[in-house]
């Protein structure tokens, strides 16, 4: 049976401090959690019901350990999860300052494991017979994860849903310089059906800001869905076939906003397969990232579908 979501990214341990409105060096406690953009949106979706498997690697190491337990404990598949021998297991650690400051600090050196993704070591025909296939920015910042990556999307062919999450971090690529890396986000819109970003990620994958017109740039890169996150402003969506929603976001107390963009990623997953309208898929989306940004931690902290319904309903997290 073909999975109904297989993702390609980031893994690594999230270690958040335990006290809010402390910094770092008088933090005292720390909880862990999995992490990871490609690895928590496979968590959100399963949370939601769906069959999901993550392509990544970690270190072998008893860190790496901790997330193949973590992934089958959430109900993904880990199959394709492989240790790199010599390298660590990505750790990384935030700071909690409610409602918008949220700095994060990766220790990915000398190399994240899962940068080491190799085209040779993928199984192909697993990727294009998933309805959906999602693969993140982070992923074209280094070789042989860049190769690996537009290599999965090339053999995929746009085949089902094939979601470009644009996943702009400077700090994880080596030429920081927007204009180095757009040529690689270009490549990887040529296979994708739904790209979805922020302001930031949509300049840097289109050279343009403003949301509807970078939206505009993004369908006439190919894609058929365009998804662009304003912050305060709420999500725009607009498809190739001239359908639009602009969604504003739910009330919510923030204690952390880091993962929210995982899970309103794993429910635009969810939505798409059950063949939504574009605005109810935004507004469950939107909820299930205001969920998570009322609680400390990202990957256990996924939504189940009871809970986003009890969002929608009331107009705010309760």
């Amino acid at each position: 049976m073909a999975y109904d979501l297989i993702t390609m990214g980031r893994i690594g341990v999230d270690l958040y401090p335990l006290q809010t409105g402390v910094p770092l060096p008088q933090v005292t406690s720390f909880g862990k959690f999995l992490g990871g953009s490609a690895s928590n949106v496979a968590v959100a979706a399963a949370r939601l019901g769906r069959r999901t498997a993550v392509i990544t690697r970690t270190g072998d190491d008893p860190f790496g350990t901790y997330l193949h337990e973590a992934l089958r404990d959430f109900g993904v598949d880990d199959r394709w999860v492989t240790p790199v021998p010599g390298l660590p297991t990505p750790v990384t650690f935030c700071e909690v300052f409610p409602p918008d400051d949220f700095p994060l600090y990766f220790y990915r050196q000398p190399k994240a494991p899962d940068l080491e993704i190799d085209a040779h070591e993928l199984d192909l025909d697993a990727i294009r017979d998933a309805r959906v296939f999602w693969v993140t920015g982070t992923g074209l910042s280094e070789e042989p994860s860049r190769t690996a990556t537009l290599a999965a999307l090339a053999h995929r062919a746009k085949a089902g849903t094939t979601v470009f999450d644009l996943d702009w971090r400077p700090i994880l690529w080596k030429d920081t310089d927007p204009d180095a890396a757009r040529p690689f986000y270009t490549e990887a819109l040529r296979h994708t059906t739904v790209a979805v970003g922020n302001l930031d990620e949509v300049e840097v994958a289109t050279g343009v800001r403003e949301p509807h017109a970078a939206a505009r740039a993004l369908l006439d890169a190919g894609v058929e869905l365009a998804v662009v996150k304003q912050g305060p402003k709420g999500v725009l969506a607009v498809n190739s076939a001239g359908e639009s929603a602009e969604v504003p976001p739910l009330p919510v107390n923030v204690l952390n906003g880091l993962g929210a963009g995982d899970a309103f990623g794993g429910c635009l997953v969810h939505g798409l397969l059950a063949g939504r309208d574009l605005e109810t898929i935004m507004r469950h989306a939107n909820a299930a990232g205001a969920i998570v940004a009322s609680r400390l931690e990202c990957s256990s902290a996924m939504p189940t579908p009871d809970e986003i319904e009890a969002a929608v309903t009331a107009g705010a997290v309760q």
